[in-house]
Order: C-alpha cells, then structure tokens, then sequence
C-alpha cells in the first residue's frame, strides 16, 4: 500500500510540476521538463540527470508553496522528510525511470492525467486551500482532492496551494 500511494504522490508532483513551468501555465519560472533541460542535464549529471529534473522542479514548486502557505504546513512538495526519502529513493529506482517515460509532453495531455488521478474536479478554489492531515496523506480522498485541487486550478488559469495539516 505505502508504494501505491507514493507512486501517485510521485506522478501528481511530475504532471503538476510539468504544468507550472514557464511553457505551460507558468506558476515558476522554470522549464526542467523541457527537451533541452534534459540534454543539458544529461550532459553535466548523466547518470543523475532525470532525478536532477525531478529535484529541480520540486524545489522550483516548494519555494513557491511555501511563499504562499504558512510555516509548519505540508504539501504536495514539502512532505515529511521520511516520505521524502521515499520518494527520492523511488526516484532513483526504476519507478522514476518509468515515470519519466510516461510523462506527458504537452500540456493539454498532463492536465488530462491529472484530472483522471482527481476523479471528480471539485469547483476552484483559489490561493490556498486545506485537503486534511498529514497523516492521511496515504488516502485515496486525500490524494484525488489535491489532485482535484490543481486540476481545477489549471483548467481556471487559476493558483491554488492545497496543504495538509500536521
């Protein structure tokens, strides 16, 4: 169950690190995802080079959180560090691997992923908004409401910051 869970907590951060970069929707001015990223990536770290995308986004995404959201909160890129460890180890592992092949690379296919991982979009809800506790962090509701969330949000051209209580 504990690898399910994070595989979806894994692919969500990749469709919606991929929709706020700079090509897409534009939340951070990055563009890890992009074509030439990896190339150059691939050349400075080739071993490392899709985990150095991953951390790239994910840092890119966290600061802008974490602007937005109140000190102590958690979210779908500030997790506990023993998630956080989870999620890089998987990232190293074959998953990460598979996960990058699967990554959509267009914007109208990611946000498509995302809404299929939300289930039902909920109505947008701007700025932040609070999806529950930490600990249930691992529920099927949980995961589809932050899911929900962002795909809301995109489809809005809208921000939303959901977050979890500790």
């Amino acid at each position: 169950m504990k690898d399910s869970y994070l595989s979806i907590v894994l692919q969500m951060r990749s469709l919606v690190g991929f929709l706020g970069e700079r090509p897409q929707f534009a939340w951070w001015a990055t563009s890890f995802f992009g074509d030439y990223s990896l190339r150059s990536l691939e050349f400075v770290t080739p071993k490392t080079s899709l985990l150095a995308q991953y951390h790239g986004v994910v840092e890119a995404a966290r600061k802008l959180h974490d602007e937005h959201l109140n000190v102590g909160s958690y979210h779908l890129f500030r997790l506990p560090e023993e998630v956080e460890q989870d999620l890089h180890a998987m990232m190293q592992s074959s998953v990460g691997t598979e996960l990058a092949k699967q990554l959509p690379q267009d914007k109208d296919a990611a946000l498509a992923a995302l809404k299929t991982l939300a289930g039902a979009i909920p109505s947008a809800a701007v700025g932040p908004i609070a999806v529950g506790n930490i600990d249930q962090l691992s529920a099927v509701d949980t995961l589809k409401s932050i899911a929900g969330a962002y795909a809301s949000a995109f489809s809005q051209h809208a921000k939303t910051y959901p977050y979890l209580v500790s």
